[in-house]
Order: C-alpha cells, then sequence, then structure tokens
C-alpha cells in the first residue's frame, strides 16, 4: 500500500499539467506518443528477451496496450468536454471496474455493480445538474472508456504476474508492457494525430518530459508493482485515492473558481456509490467464507 500513496503522491500533479498546459494545445496522440516513447526508454535497458515465455510477453503486451496506450486515447480527450476536476471524480467508477473485472474472470456475479453504477452516475450528473449537455455527456462517456482500460490492465498485469511468474524481478519484464502500449500509439498517432498541434513552448516540452519519464515510467512501474503486493479490495480503493489528491492540487494551484459545494455534493454522492458496492463485496466474501 506505501507504494500506491506515493504513486498517487506523484500523480495528483499530471491531471492539472495535463488539462492546464496540453489539453486543447498540443495534439492529444502526439503526447501519448511522447509519454509511452520515453516511458518505453526507462526500461528497455532492462528488458531481458530469453527471461519469459512468448505467450506471457504478449500477454503484458496486452496489459500495456489497454492500461496505457488505449486508455491514454481515452483519456486525453475527455479534457476537451470537462474541467480537471470533472475528470478526476468521474475516474471514482474505476475502482467498481476493478472489482467487476476480477469479479468476472473469476466467473462470480457482483449484483452491487449495477446499483453503484447508477449512483456513481446520479453523483455525475449533480456536478453538472444546470450544464449536462451532449459535451458533457460525451466527456463522461469518454472517461469511463479511460476507466475500464485502465481497470483491465491493471487486474490483468497482477493476476498475469500471480499466477505466470511471481519470481520474475518486475523491472525486467516491465518493458513488455511499454512496447504493447507502442504498439498501440504509434499506428493512432499516424491515423488519427494532428502534425500542426506539436509543443510550441518550453514548458510544453518540459511537462511531455517530466510525464513519460516520471509519471508515465516510474509512475506505471511502481503502480502495478504496488499492485501485485496487495488483494484486490485494497487496490480498488487505492484507485480512489487520487481522486481527493488531484482536485486539492488543482482548486489550489490553478482552478480557485471551482464550485466546491457542487464538486462535494457529486463526489458526496459517488462516495455512497463506492461503499455501497464495498458491502456487496464484503457480503459476498463472508458467504463464500462460510461455506
Amino acid at each position: 500500500m506505501p507504494i500506491l500513496i506515493a504513486v498517487t503522491l506523484l500523480w495528483a500533479f499530471s491531471f492539472s499539467l495535463i488539462g492546464v498546459y496540453l489539453a486543447g494545445q498540443v495534439d492529444a496522440w502526439f503526447s501519448v506518443l511522447m509519454r509511452v516513447t520515453l516511458a518505453t526508454v526507462v526500461f528497455l535497458p532492462f528488458l531481458k528477451l530469453r527471461q519469459i515465455e512468448a505467450k506471457i510477453a504478449f500477454k503484458l503486451m496486452v496489459c500495456g496496450a489497454l492500461q496505457l496506450g488505449i486508455m491514454y486515447g481515452f483519456y486525453y480527450q475527455s479534457f476537451l468536454y470537462l474541467s480537471v476536476p470533472e475528470v478526476l471524480l468521474f475516474t471514482v467508477m474505476t475502482p467498481l471496474y476493478v472489482t467487476l473485472i476480477n469479479d468476472m474472470l473469476d466467473r462470480r456475479l457482483n449484483i452491487g455493480f449495477a446499483i453503484s453504477a447508477i449512483l456513481a452516475i446520479l453523483g455525475a450528473v449533480a456536478i453538472r445538474y444546470q450544464g449536462v449537455d451532449e459535451g458533457f455527456i460525451k466527456g463522461l462517456l469518454i472517461v469511463q472508456g479511460a476507466n475500464i482500460c485502465f481497470a483491465s490492465g491493471q487486474v490483468g498485469y497482477k493476476r498475469i504476474i500471480a499466477k505466470e511468474r511471481p519470481d520474475l524481478p518486475q523491472r525486467t519484464v516491465f518493458g513488455w508492457f511499454f512496447l504493447g502500449a507502442l504498439a498501440v500509439v504509434i499506428p493512432c498517432f499516424l491515423a488519427l494525430g494532428n502534425p500542426d498541434k506539436l509543443p510550441t513552448t518550453t514548458l510544453q516540452w518540459s511537462i511531455l518530459t517530466y510525464l513519460g519519464i516520471v509519471a508515465s515510467g516510474l509512475g506505471y512501474f511502481a503502480w502495478n508493482k504496488g499492485a501485485t503486493m496487495v488483494d484486490i479490495g485494497t487496490l480498488a480503493v487505492a484507485n480512489n485515492l487520487l481522486i481527493p489528491a488531484g482536485i486539492v492540487v488543482n482548486v489550489i494551484f490553478w482552478n480557485r473558481d471551482a464550485d466546491i459545494l457542487r464538486l462535494a455534493i457529486g463526489g458526496g454522492i459517488i462516495l455512497l456509490a463506492l461503499w455501497v458496492n464495498d458491502k456487496f463485496n464484503q457480503k459476498y466474501a463472508k458467504a463464500q467464507t462460510d461455506t
């Protein structure tokens, strides 16, 4: 858990850096490409090609493609429709997806997910009750796409390491994770990117470098390593530590005019959704223990 908390503090600034300095100014797919490329370069020297079987390497690449490549595609687009606090609050659904995906892989039904999802959507609407328009709904759905990809990647990585090769030093195989992300990002940039919207200032280049090497490279390695050291419930909760940290950073440094009351009401409803989901999970775990 300490590793997950440390990464949370590291990532707390990333949302605002993207929302304030990059979104709408620098092509989203170029931003993603640079982040993933730099992160890949960090871990390529540690990669030992013959250390794991090809099928395991492929599985790790799929995790990277989902958790980083495809997720970033959704994530960067969401800032075109939502404010930074809204993007942060709408990532609150990630723990629900973590438990749902893990339950599906274990072939069991999480009844609480449907109830929790409805409550979380109501919380999202409460945040923008005077401005629910097509753009807002589109932004909300885009964030959910990012949440599902992020949840799928970390659950998959945790299960692969635990079941396939728990003996391996993770730094020696994590390069496959980033190579999988790169395999998605390169064709997406070539097909969808806008070469006319590259960074134009030293600040933008510096932010992308920091996000690539530190937030993506070191951050994702530490997060996924931490995920393998805790149970799935703790991992789900850890996903939401980023929300209050990110909002505090954004409001203090960049968004002091944010409607705190509305964010608090909507956030409270969304937290209720998580509580409901957790209660259902506890009930299921107790029933399993009793049988």
